[in-house]
This record gives structure tokens, C-alpha cells and sequence, in this order.
């Protein structure tokens, strides 16, 4: 019975990381190669990371080929003209589709990647479970955005690696309480809860600029810090509102002088 929860968990998790990956390469306009390659990187590489960290060699993608013929069927099936002219016209779906996939997929890994820590120490080792469970949960997503010549989600997005830490965490800590199915469940319902939670509500860690803000303290001269964690010329990016916010603040007070340079809706802002 376990066996054949855990295989499905893997299944489940292998598809929608292969989804996440193929789409992050449709909107790298990559083409069919190279859409296929990334989805199956970002499904099967936590696992090859797992497999090595533990010792088992050759990884179980080389011993089971389901896993990476699944992510090479999911990742076809993305490339379809249908999936790929919905994202060209609508940015805001593919945002939501990847963080639903994307937080599903993290969730399943980092639960696998505990259960099979534990099977592979010879005690019980919190640790050891715990960075097992988040390296299979992050390492798939990580090739995927190094790959696609992005920064890792992991440190930029909004609450990224902590959810899948308190969810390892969780499920290691009550594995001798609860049972191997019930803890597997619990964690992965508490990091796919977080994720979303952390995209609606943007939960998130200091960056940069909150740091540089306690350097400049005591300034004769007011300055306005601003950022985004998105670039500029990214679709769905609040760099753009951002920077205007900041304008608008700085040139407060200066209202006569400026509001003419700007559109009539942001006038007022300024008086």
C-alpha cells in the first residue's frame, strides 16, 4: 500500500514539475528540443540530486524510465499549438498555472525526498531527512530557472524555500507519530498551503534595498528606495508601478512644477 501511494505521489509530482519546466521554456521561446529537455531536468533533477546525496547509484530516473518518459509526455503535450498560443495571450494564466503547478510539485517532492531519507539512514537523522526533503523539492525548480537563464526562484520569490523547510520539517517530525502516509499528506498539504498563501498575501524576505535602507539613515537629502521581484520587462512586474510610486514621493511638494510632465490621472497625486 505504501509503495503504491508513494509511486503515485512521484508520478504526480514528476508531471506537474515537468509541466512548470515545459512552460518556463515556452515563455523562453525555446523550441520542442529544448522544451522537453527542460521539463524533464526540472522533474527528474531533484530526484538525481537525492539519489546521489544518499548514496544510491545509479539515480532511480536511470533504474525506472516512467519517470523521465512521463516528463517527456507532459512536456509534448505543452508544446501543443492550443497550450502555447493561450500563454502568448494570456500572461496572467501562465503565472497561475506555474505557481499552482509549481507549489503542487514542491510539495510532493519534498515529502518523497523525506520518505526516502528515511529508507536509506541507518537511524534517525532530523537533518539529514530535513535537506534531503528540500534539495528533492528545490533542486528541479533551481536546473529549471539556471537553465532558462533566470534567477532561482528559490532566492527571489516570495517564500519560496521556507515553506518547503517547515513542511520537511513537519513531515519528519511526525513521521513515528502519525505514520509514513499521514505525515507524507500533512507536509505536503502545509507547503502547497504556504506557497499559495505567500502569493496572495506576498509574503516575503528582505531584499537588498530593505537592507541598504538602514545604511542611509540620518540623510540630509530625501531617498526614495524602491524595487521589484520581477525585472522591468517582465509581463505581470510591479517594477513599473514601483518606480512611478517612487517619483510621485519624491516630487511631493512640487506639485505645480511637475504634474504638468505628467498623465491628468496622476495630477493630483502631486498637489
Amino acid at each position: 500500500m505504501t509503495d503504491t501511494v508513494l509511486f503515485i505521489l512521484e508520478i504526480v509530482g514528476t508531471a506537474v514539475f515537468a509541466a512548470s519546466g515545459a512552460l518556463a521554456g515556452l515563455q523562453r521561446q525555446l523550441d520542442a528540443f529544448g522544451v522537453v529537455i527542460l521539463g524533464v531536468c526540472t522533474a527528474c533533477g531533484g530526484g538525481v540530486i537525492r539519489d546521489l546525496t544518499l548514496g544510491i547509484t545509479p539515480p532511480v530516473m536511470f533504474c525506472q524510465p516512467v519517470y523521465a518518459l512521463v516528463a517527456m509526455g507532459v512536456s509534448a503535450l505543452v508544446f501543443l499549438p492550443a497550450v502555447r498560443h493561450l500563454l502568448a495571450v494570456e500572461s496572467r494564466a501562465y503565472e497561475l498555472v506555474m505557481l499552482w503547478l509549481d507549489s503542487i510539485g514542491l510539495g510532493l517532492f519534498t515529502v518523497v525526498g523525506v520518505q526516502c531519507a528515511f529508507q536509506q539512514a541507518q537511524d534517525y537523522n532530523l537533518f539529514l531527512l530535513v535537506f534531503v526533503g528540500v534539495i528533492t523539492g528545490v533542486g528541479g525548480g533551481v536546473l529549471r530557472d539556471v537553465l532558462s537563464n533566470q534567477k532561482p526562484y528559490i532566492f527571489v520569490k516570495h517564500f519560496y524555500a521556507c515553506p518547503t523547510l517547515i513542511g520537511a520539517l513537519l513531515c519528519a517530525l511526525c513521521w513515528r507519530h502519525l505514520g509514513d502516509i499521514p505525515s507524507m499528506l500533512l507536509g505536503a498539504a502545509v507547503i502547497l498551503v504556504l506557497r499559495l498563501c505567500a502569493a496572495h498575501f506576498r509574503w516575503g524576505l528582505p531584499h537588498a534595498a530593505a537592507a541598504l535602507s538602514y545604511l542611509i539613515q540620518g540623510s540630509p537629502k530625501p531617498i526614495v528606495l524602491t524595487g521589484a521581484q520581477k525585472p522591468i520587462w517582465f509581463d505581470g512586474t510591479d517594477s513599473k508601478r514601483n518606480l512611478t510610486d517612487a517619483f510621485l514621493y519624491a516630487c511631493r511638494g512640487c506639485g505645480r512644477f511637475f504634474s504638468a510632465l505628467l498623465p491628468s490621472n496622476l495630477r493630483m497625486t502631486l498637489l
